[in-house]
Order: C-alpha cells, then structure tokens, then sequence
C-alpha cells in the first residue's frame, strides 16, 4: 500500500538567518532509494510564524493526506540531533520571525500539561546513529515555534483521517563552508550529515507508518 509522509521545515527566524531544516527538506523531497519506492514525500518549509502553522498544518493535511508527518526545526543550543517526544502546553512571549506573537503562556486555556508524540522515537534513534550521526531523546521541545507546530500535530493526529505518526527533530547548527581540522574546536554537523540522518529517519518512520 502505497505511503504518504509529509516533511517540514522552518525558514529563518530572528536570530537565525539561516535555518538549515529548509534545505535538508528539499534534500528528502528528491531522495530515492528502494525502502521508499512505495512512499510519496511531500515537502513543505513553514514561514516562522504562529499563524502559517494553524493556517498551513491542516490546509497541508487535508490536501494531502499523509500518514505520518516527519518535521524539522532548529535549535541553536543543540549539539546532537533532538528526538522530540512530547509537546507542552506553553509558549513563549518572543516573537516570531513576522514580528507576531500569541500574548498568552499556554498554547490550549485549561488544557493539559504536555501532549505526547505518535512517533517512533527509538526507532527514529536507532536509524540516526545507525547513520553514524549523534542523537539523543528528548522530553523539552522548547516554548517557540517548534513546540507549537509538536502541539498541533499531535492533535492532528488524534483527529479522524489525521496522521498515524507526527515525530519532530531539533537539529543543531551546521557547518556550512570547510573549516580546517586544527581550527575546530568542536565539531559541528554538516549538511551531509543531516541528509544522512534524515533519510534514515524518513526510512524508519514509513516501516512504522506501514504496520
């Protein structure tokens, strides 16, 4: 049976001219391998705003229909790729990269503390290191625009016709242009790095889609 997996990155956002989930994305779109001949990958890179995640996340969904989303996100103190498994219920005051900002501290009024994550978290582990690039669990998936895009499709994927899974990934800055050995002093991860682990990732998560 025939997959549909939707994968996501943002754009820049203030502090972060260059957010590398955009490009990893595009990446993922053309990746072609024989586990994923039977998988449709539909790319998408959110602006970095509140309001493209609720007015994006469902228009995408509905159109689309995938069973699982694969999402991406940057986190600028990360030194190894983040497995998110869970979302909380609180946003941070900062403003996003449309200068806009929700203005409260919780994303749902009265709502519960945390939402979990349908993902295959040891699973997407697993492909990660099997890749041979540094990844870690994580329980905190920030207050910013990351969590709330976990938050939203976590309940996405509670609704009827909604996604089987939703796994979403921190990834740390990378290496953009050749740095000579002597003058690193810790070693950041490049963008082959980040096709790599993603692509085992997008692997695992269709094997968990198809059961």
């Amino acid at each position: 049976m025939a997959l549909t997996i939707l994968v996501t990155g943002f754009g820049p956002f203030p502090g972060a001219p260059f957010n590398p989930t955009g490009s990893l994305v595009k990446r993922l779109v053309r990746l072609r391998r024989p586990s994923l001949a039977d998988v449709k990958i539909v790319g998408y890179v959110f602006p970095t705003s509140y309001a493209a995640v609720d007015r994006d996340l469902p228009r995408l969904i509905a159109r689309h229909k995938p069973d699982a989303l694969l999402m991406f996100g940057l986190a600028l103190r990360a030194r190894v790729l983040r497995i998110e498994t869970r979302a909380r219920n609180s946003i941070s005051l900062l403003p996003d990269a449309g200068r806009g900002a929700l203005n409260r501290h919780a994303i749902a009024a009265g709502g519960s503390g945390t939402k979990p994550l349908p993902a295959p978290a040891r699973a997407l582990l697993a492909a990660a290191r099997a890749a041979r690039v540094p990844a870690a669990l994580s329980h905190n998936a920030g207050r910013y625009l990351c969590n709330y895009l976990c938050w939203r499709a976590a309940e996405a994927a509670t609704k009827p016709g909604g996604p089987q899974a939703a796994a979403f990934i921190h990834v740390p800055r990378v290496r953009r242009t050749p740095v000579p050995r002597a003058h690193v002093k810790k070693r950041l991860l490049t963008p082959a790095d980040l096709a790599r682990a993603g692509g085992a990732m997008l692997t695992a998560i269709a094997v968990s889609a198809r059961r």
